[in-house]
């Protein structure tokens, strides 16, 4: 690592790696990345926690996981507890997880929110992608003070740029809205040091992104989920 590291930056990203074929020897690059620069956690698919969990014992980097992701809304609540349960079992500090929007749009609020219940009482802090751009006004509303009741630690925007690009729009609405105790994750597309920083001016305490080390060392990375 040569170029200079914006560490106040990097304190604050999620630093990604969730894709099909990934190896072990990556991931483990992956880890020691996130140690390295300084992230704030290494977010990786539920098959790898054990061995990141592994390689960050005894380190300040935070080992995180999503479930009901890239796919999201396609678990059943029972599968979403149990894979939670088993990702703690593993090492997860902290879970991301999808959300059935279209049960919140048919009005069954008491399943949405029994969802997410289910994943808390894993025990770790969750943080629930709630999808904005997908839903009306009124919807935002409900999901935000479901969610909320449910016992989310954090918010966020979407699940990735495929739904949106985050945007200080988006964060100000759910810092708006979340009570003392309660974050804000920004994600979706994330990849400059300049959007970053607006997403955190906006009110975001953390930064979903797989182009950290690209944003804390030269200001803008390639991609980003």
């Amino acid at each position: 690592m040569n170029a200079p590291v914006d560490t106040e930056l990097a304190s604050r990203i999620q630093h990604t790696l969730i894709a099909a074929g990934v190896t072990r020897d990556q991931m483990i690059a992956h880890a020691r990345e996130a140690i390295t620069y300084g992230f704030a956690a290494a977010m990786v698919p539920g098959s790898w926690v054990d061995v990141v969990a592994r390689e960050l014992e005894g380190t300040a980097v935070q080992v995180a996981s999503a479930l009901d992701f890239p796919t999201v809304g396609v678990m059943t609540t029972t599968g979403k507890a149990r894979e939670a349960e088993e990702l703690v079992r593993l090492g997860a500090h902290q879970i991301d997880m999808g959300v059935q929007i279209g049960w919140l749009k048919s009005g069954d609020w008491d399943r949405f929110s029994a969802d997410i219940r289910a994943v808390v009482a894993a025990g770790v802090p969750v943080k629930v992608m709630l999808e904005l751009p997908l839903l009306t006004p009124q919807e935002r509303e409900t999901a935000v003070t479901l969610s909320i009741e449910a016992g989310a630690a954090y918010l966020k925007n979407a699940s990735s740029g495929a739904v949106e690009i985050a945007h200080p729009d988006s964060i100000r609405f759910l810092v708006e809205r979340v009570p003392e105790g309660v974050g804000v994750k920004a994600s979706g597309g994330i990849t400059s040091a300049e959007q970053a920083r607006a997403l955190l001016d906006a009110g975001a305490q953390l930064l979903g992104t797989s182009a950290g080390i690209g944003i804390v060392t030269s200001g803008s990375g390639e991609q980003s989920y």
